[in-house]
Protein backbone atom coordinates (compact mmCIF):
# COMPACT_ATOMS: atom_id res chain seq x y z
CA UNK A 1 0.00 0.00 0.00
CA UNK A 2 3.02 2.06 0.63
CA UNK A 3 5.29 0.71 -1.63
CA UNK A 4 5.03 3.61 -3.78
CA UNK A 5 5.25 6.86 -1.02
CA UNK A 6 6.89 9.34 -2.10
CA UNK A 7 9.70 10.29 0.61
CA UNK A 8 11.34 13.97 1.13
CA UNK A 9 14.66 13.49 2.84
CA UNK A 10 15.58 16.94 4.49
CA UNK A 11 19.47 16.48 6.26
CA UNK A 12 22.55 18.98 5.49
CA UNK A 13 24.87 15.93 5.72
CA UNK A 14 25.52 14.61 2.48
CA UNK A 15 26.79 10.72 3.66
CA UNK A 16 23.46 10.40 5.78
CA UNK A 17 21.21 11.70 2.88
CA UNK A 18 22.75 9.03 0.58
CA UNK A 19 22.85 6.04 3.16
CA UNK A 20 18.71 7.33 4.15
CA UNK A 21 18.45 7.31 0.27
CA UNK A 22 19.91 4.12 -1.03
CA UNK A 23 17.77 1.97 2.10
CA UNK A 24 14.37 3.84 1.52
CA UNK A 25 14.53 2.99 -1.85
CA UNK A 26 15.54 -0.34 -1.61
CA UNK A 27 12.70 -1.01 0.95
CA UNK A 28 10.61 0.42 -1.96
CA UNK A 29 9.86 4.28 -1.74
CA UNK A 30 10.45 7.27 -3.72
CA UNK A 31 12.96 9.23 -2.47
CA UNK A 32 14.39 12.60 -3.38
CA UNK A 33 16.45 14.16 -0.98
CA UNK A 34 17.21 18.29 0.29
CA UNK A 35 20.37 19.84 1.45
CA UNK A 36 18.61 22.31 4.13
CA UNK A 37 15.16 24.14 4.70
CA UNK A 38 15.80 26.54 1.23
CA UNK A 39 16.33 23.54 -0.85
CA UNK A 40 13.32 21.88 0.63
CA UNK A 41 10.99 24.28 0.50
CA UNK A 42 12.11 25.41 -3.64
CA UNK A 43 11.50 21.30 -4.09
CA UNK A 44 8.39 21.47 -2.30
CA UNK A 45 7.05 24.32 -4.24
CA UNK A 46 6.98 21.66 -7.49
CA UNK A 47 6.24 18.47 -5.98
CA UNK A 48 4.14 16.95 -3.41
CA UNK A 49 4.96 14.01 -0.83
CA UNK A 50 3.22 11.40 1.38
CA UNK A 51 6.24 11.89 3.94
CA UNK A 52 8.88 14.80 4.71
CA UNK A 53 11.97 13.13 7.48
CA UNK A 54 13.58 15.99 8.18
CA UNK A 55 17.20 16.67 10.52
CA UNK A 56 16.70 18.78 13.41
CA UNK A 57 19.97 20.13 13.37
CA UNK A 58 20.90 21.61 10.37
CA UNK A 59 23.28 24.81 9.91
CA UNK A 60 20.85 28.03 9.41
CA UNK A 61 17.41 27.44 9.77
CA UNK A 62 16.84 24.15 12.11
CA UNK A 63 14.38 21.28 11.18
CA UNK A 64 11.81 22.39 14.07
CA UNK A 65 11.70 26.06 12.73
CA UNK A 66 11.09 24.84 9.55
CA UNK A 67 8.78 22.50 10.19
CA UNK A 68 6.59 24.99 12.09
CA UNK A 69 6.44 27.27 8.74
CA UNK A 70 5.29 23.97 6.30
CA UNK A 71 2.72 22.51 9.28
CA UNK A 72 1.39 26.68 8.40
CA UNK A 73 1.03 25.58 4.31
CA UNK A 74 1.14 21.83 4.31
CA UNK A 75 -0.56 18.58 5.58
CA UNK A 76 2.18 16.40 4.56
CA UNK A 77 3.36 14.51 8.06
CA UNK A 78 6.84 15.13 9.02
CA UNK A 79 9.33 12.58 10.91
CA UNK A 80 11.82 14.48 13.10
CA UNK A 81 15.40 12.89 12.98
CA UNK A 82 16.99 14.46 15.94
CA UNK A 83 20.08 13.55 17.95
CA UNK A 84 18.66 15.60 21.15
CA UNK A 85 17.82 13.10 23.72
CA UNK A 86 15.67 15.70 25.92
CA UNK A 87 12.28 15.10 26.28
CA UNK A 88 11.75 19.16 26.27
CA UNK A 89 13.45 18.95 22.81
CA UNK A 90 11.23 16.22 21.39
CA UNK A 91 7.84 18.32 22.17
CA UNK A 92 9.23 21.00 20.95
CA UNK A 93 9.35 18.83 17.41
CA UNK A 94 5.63 18.11 18.22
CA UNK A 95 4.51 21.38 19.33
CA UNK A 96 5.99 22.49 15.90
CA UNK A 97 3.71 19.82 14.05
CA UNK A 98 5.73 17.13 13.88
CA UNK A 99 3.91 13.69 13.53
CA UNK A 100 6.88 11.75 15.21
CA UNK A 101 10.43 11.62 16.17
CA UNK A 102 13.37 9.23 15.88
CA UNK A 103 16.94 9.89 18.21
CA UNK A 104 19.84 9.31 16.63
CA UNK A 105 21.50 7.20 16.49
CA UNK A 106 18.70 4.82 15.11
CA UNK A 107 18.53 1.10 13.65
CA UNK A 108 17.18 1.41 9.79
CA UNK A 109 14.31 -1.01 10.56
CA UNK A 110 13.11 1.23 13.29
CA UNK A 111 13.12 3.98 10.62
CA UNK A 112 11.03 1.40 8.34
CA UNK A 113 8.48 0.70 11.03
CA UNK A 114 8.18 4.75 12.41
CA UNK A 115 7.57 5.65 8.37
CA UNK A 116 5.08 2.79 7.95
CA UNK A 117 2.99 3.93 11.13
CA UNK A 118 2.63 7.64 9.83
CA UNK A 119 1.88 6.24 6.53
CA UNK A 120 -0.99 4.14 7.70
CA UNK A 121 -2.89 7.26 9.60
CA UNK A 122 -3.30 8.79 6.30
CA UNK A 123 -5.49 6.27 4.58
CA UNK A 124 -9.34 7.16 5.37
CA UNK A 125 -10.50 4.58 8.01
CA UNK A 126 -14.18 3.84 8.30
CA UNK A 127 -15.40 4.36 12.16
CA UNK A 128 -18.23 3.00 13.49
CA UNK A 129 -21.01 5.28 14.40
CA UNK A 130 -22.89 7.89 12.47
CA UNK A 131 -21.44 9.48 9.38
CA UNK A 132 -21.22 12.93 10.98
CA UNK A 133 -20.45 14.56 14.71
CA UNK A 134 -21.30 17.83 15.77
CA UNK A 135 -18.93 19.75 17.76
CA UNK A 136 -21.01 22.79 18.41
CA UNK A 137 -20.38 25.05 15.51
CA UNK A 138 -17.90 22.46 13.70
CA UNK A 139 -19.18 19.10 12.01
CA UNK A 140 -16.98 15.96 11.87
CA UNK A 141 -17.26 14.08 8.81
CA UNK A 142 -16.29 10.13 10.17
CA UNK A 143 -16.00 8.33 7.12
CA UNK A 144 -13.85 10.89 5.35
CA UNK A 145 -11.66 12.09 8.92
CA UNK A 146 -12.58 15.37 8.12
CA UNK A 147 -13.44 18.40 10.03
CA UNK A 148 -15.12 21.17 8.36
CA UNK A 149 -17.01 24.76 9.81
CA UNK A 150 -19.98 25.28 7.52
CA UNK A 151 -18.25 24.62 4.34
CA UNK A 152 -15.03 25.27 5.09
CA UNK A 153 -12.56 22.05 5.53
CA UNK A 154 -10.32 22.64 8.77
CA UNK A 155 -6.72 21.35 8.10
CA UNK A 156 -6.21 18.38 10.45
CA UNK A 157 -1.93 17.06 10.75
CA UNK A 158 -2.01 13.40 10.23
CA UNK A 159 -1.49 12.16 14.00
CA UNK A 160 -4.37 14.97 14.83
CA UNK A 161 -6.98 13.39 12.13
CA UNK A 162 -5.41 9.65 13.31
CA UNK A 163 -6.41 10.83 17.27
CA UNK A 164 -9.28 12.19 16.25
CA UNK A 165 -10.52 9.33 14.33
CA UNK A 166 -9.71 7.12 17.21
CA UNK A 167 -11.83 9.10 19.79
CA UNK A 168 -14.63 9.23 17.74
CA UNK A 169 -14.61 5.61 17.62
CA UNK A 170 -15.73 5.26 20.80
CA UNK A 171 -17.61 8.81 21.74
CA UNK A 172 -18.79 8.98 25.36
CA UNK A 173 -15.72 6.72 26.46
CA UNK A 174 -12.60 7.12 27.70
CA UNK A 175 -9.53 6.36 25.67
CA UNK A 176 -6.14 5.91 27.77
CA UNK A 177 -3.09 7.66 27.26
CA UNK A 178 -1.33 4.14 26.66
CA UNK A 179 -4.04 2.93 24.13
CA UNK A 180 -3.82 5.81 22.06
CA UNK A 181 -0.07 5.71 21.89
CA UNK A 182 -0.68 2.24 20.68
CA UNK A 183 -3.27 3.17 18.38
CA UNK A 184 -1.42 6.50 16.44
CA UNK A 185 1.86 3.78 15.91
CA UNK A 186 3.89 4.06 18.24
CA UNK A 187 5.16 1.85 20.85
CA UNK A 188 4.94 2.45 24.43
CA UNK A 189 8.35 2.37 26.34
CA UNK A 190 10.02 2.88 29.98
CA UNK A 191 10.01 6.63 28.71
CA UNK A 192 6.35 6.62 30.29
CA UNK A 193 6.43 10.24 31.09
CA UNK A 194 7.89 11.11 27.63
CA UNK A 195 5.15 9.38 25.70
CA UNK A 196 2.08 10.50 28.01
CA UNK A 197 3.47 14.32 27.99
CA UNK A 198 3.72 13.56 23.92
CA UNK A 199 -0.09 13.02 23.90
CA UNK A 200 -0.57 15.66 26.01
CA UNK A 201 0.57 17.59 23.29
CA UNK A 202 -1.17 16.36 20.85
CA UNK A 203 -4.43 16.83 22.75
CA UNK A 204 -3.96 20.21 23.02
CA UNK A 205 -3.07 20.90 19.42
CA UNK A 206 -6.55 19.71 18.55
CA UNK A 207 -8.60 21.08 21.55
CA UNK A 208 -6.54 24.62 19.59
CA UNK A 209 -8.99 23.55 16.59
CA UNK A 210 -11.91 22.19 17.67
CA UNK A 211 -12.75 23.91 21.37
CA UNK A 212 -14.31 27.22 21.92
CA UNK A 213 -12.25 27.65 24.73
CA UNK A 214 -9.38 25.54 24.73
CA UNK A 215 -8.51 26.09 28.37
CA UNK A 216 -12.22 25.27 29.71
CA UNK A 217 -12.63 22.12 27.25
CA UNK A 218 -16.11 21.18 25.84
CA UNK A 219 -15.75 18.43 23.29
CA UNK A 220 -12.07 16.85 24.16
CA UNK A 221 -12.49 16.00 27.68
CA UNK A 222 -9.79 14.57 30.20
CA UNK A 223 -10.43 12.39 32.44
CA UNK A 224 -8.76 12.02 35.80
CA UNK A 225 -7.18 8.65 35.62
CA UNK A 226 -8.13 7.27 32.71
CA UNK A 227 -7.01 9.62 29.94
CA UNK A 228 -9.28 11.32 27.34
CA UNK A 229 -12.83 11.35 25.97
CA UNK A 230 -14.94 12.88 22.93
CA UNK A 231 -18.08 14.32 23.14
CA UNK A 232 -20.26 15.28 20.31
CA UNK A 233 -23.39 17.23 20.50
Amino acid sequence: MNDTAHILVIDDDERIRSLLRKFLVKNGYMVSTATDAGHARKILRGLEFDLIVLDVMMPGEDGISLTRDLRNRIATPILLLTARGETQDRIAGLEAGADDYLPKPFEPRELLLRISAILRRVPQAQPAGPKFMTLGGLRYDTERGQLFEGDSHIHLTGTEAALLRRLAETPGQAVSRVDLTVDLGRTPSEETDSSDRAIDVQITRLRRKIEPDPKEPRYLQTVRGAGYMLMPD
